[in-house]
């Protein structure tokens, strides 16, 4: 049998560029692909199977391009494939998609524990542990996959390590890399432990190519205690929610924490992307209620006040100084978090919202932008009690979950973050909230109709209320 490296970069163009169209981690299925080639291919293991990591770059007829990991399992002629072949080589050999395989999967343990480093051509992957202090290892155990793959696929090791891996790849290092890195330093105890995570560096790019860290076995999905709670005993959520807030405001204070690293010291600027969210935000409004249907009763509370809602934008956005910018989560929710068995809060997920571009994950905002995204989806738990158990949250539950999130969150945070107003504070919030909701009202009509009615709430409120939260 042949080089498994040069098996996989001779794998046949289209065969793989269809296979690649169908992954749900596929970033662009709604452009036209005009070629999928393996640019770089390093192996990971010898002995049979083969296992290959490549770099594929997917090019479209726009003249675009992306790169994703894909990792090879090269089965001989003559052995049962471990699972569906992505595609065939010569002579009976088998290309299947390793990451599917948990037999497969297993050798990145074992590259971890080394401390390995696979090299190409010209090109290399490095497995690294984190500086400092005792690394947890990662177990040579029982091996399982976690079925929902999105953007990413994630591994875990005998219940104690998962891996995530990224698939869609971009120059730098990744955000979540980066924020656990930086937390880890401080003795931050409200994110998974950094295990270690591995990279590649050719002449395509340098990226992180995968993020090794404690797995959280005895955690519950934050989303999911929240429906359950709503059902059980509302009070106490309302509890845990003060909780998660003090959470959060710890952790914008230790991101804001460092005025000597360039990569994280907070910065004066947030004014400047105050004024231009709003500039964009008022576009968006106009182009979100330009699709409203007529007459659909569902968005009669906001149907016709699209100049309100902008004139109390502009009023909104006449505030004085808008605090500080840092770098945040930027993508935080309820399922972004879990709560173990002593009642600790762990907040998960650190790379941003994966279809943004890197560059634009990394850019320091507001923190109370974060703030703004947990509150509204502690107003989507409230609705979503209703329309997924048919459970209706107590009346004015919704209001006190989210006055105890946001005071929890002012205890904590680091006041020198925020606007030294109370006014400002409620009024830039109201802002992020209204940004949130714009988004959730595109995205319920597209994919979800029947929730629709949650983002025309969270809207309405800002026009009917006084938007300080």
């Amino acid at each position: 049998m042949r080089d498994p490296v040069d098996i996989v970069r001779d794998i046949d163009e289209a065969v793989l560029g269809a296979w690649l169209r169908q992954r749900r981690w596929f970033a662009s299925k709604a452009r036209e692909l005009a070629r999928a080639h393996v640019v770089d291919a390093l192996t990971l293991r010898t002995e049979d199977p083969a296992t290959v990591l490549a770099i594929v770059e997917a090019t479209f007829h726009t003249g675009a391009h992306e790169l994703y990991q894909v990792v090879f399992e090269v089965v001989p002629p003559g052995a049962e494939p471990p699972s569906e072949p992505v595609a065939s080589g010569d002579a009976g050999v088998a290309l299947c998609e390793a990451l599917a395989d948990p037999r497969a999967t297993g050798v990145f343990g074992a590259l971890l524990r080394e401390g390995a480093v696979r090299t190409g051509a010209d090109s290399r992957v490095t497995f690294h542990e984190p500086e400092g202090g005792a690394p947890v290892p990662v177990p040579d155990g029982p091996v399982h996959l976690m079925p929902s793959e999105q953007s990413n696929s994630s591994v875990v090791f005998d219940r104690t390590v998962i891996l995530k891996c990224f698939r869609r790849l971009e120059p730098g290092e990744n955000p979540e890399l980066e924020m656990l890195r930086f937390l880890a330093a401080r003795g931050f105890d409200h994110v998974p432990e950094l295990v270690g995570w591995y990279d590649y560096s050719g002449p395509p790019l340098y990226a992180t190519l995968g993020v090794a860290q404690r797995f959280v076995s005895r955690g519950r999905d934050g989303w999911e205690m929240a429906l359950e709670l709503l059902e059980r005993d509302p009070d106490l959520l309302v509890t845990r929610l003060h909780g998660l807030g003090r959470v959060i405001g710890a952790l914008h204070t230790e991101l804001g924490s460092d005025p000597l690293d360039p990569d994280f010291a907070p910065e004066e600027k947030g004014r400047e992307q105050y004024a231009l969210l709003v500039a964009t935000l008022d576009q968006e409004i106009l182009q979100a209620f330009d699709a409203m249907p007529e007459d659909d009763p569902v968005y009669a509370p906001i149907a016709g006040r699209s100049a309100e809602l902008r004139d109390r934008l502009q009023a909104l956005s006449r505030t004085g100084v808008a605090g500080r910018a840092i770098r945040t989560h930027g993508d935080l929710h309820l399922a972004q978090t879990l709560l173990e068995d002593d009642g600790r809060w762990v907040i998960l997920d650190f790379e941003g919202e994966p279809a943004r571009p890197l560059r634009e994950r990394r850019l320091k905002r507001s923190p109370l932008r974060d703030l703004a995204a947990m509150l509204r989806s502690v107003s989507y738990a409230a609705w979503a009690s209703e329309l997924q158990r048919g459970v209706p949250a107590p009346a004015g539950w919704e209001e006190r979950a989210r006055a105890a999130l946001g005071a929890g969150y002012l205890e904590t945070v680091d006041a020198a973050l925020l606007p030294p107003s109370t006014a400002t504070v409620g009024e830039l919030i109201a802002v992020f909230e209204l940004e949130k909701a714009i988004y959730e009202l595109r995205y319920e009509r597209n994919n979800r109709p029947d929730w629709v009615a949650i983002p025309v709430a969270g809207i309405a409120r800002l026009l009917d209320d006084d938007g300080t939260a």
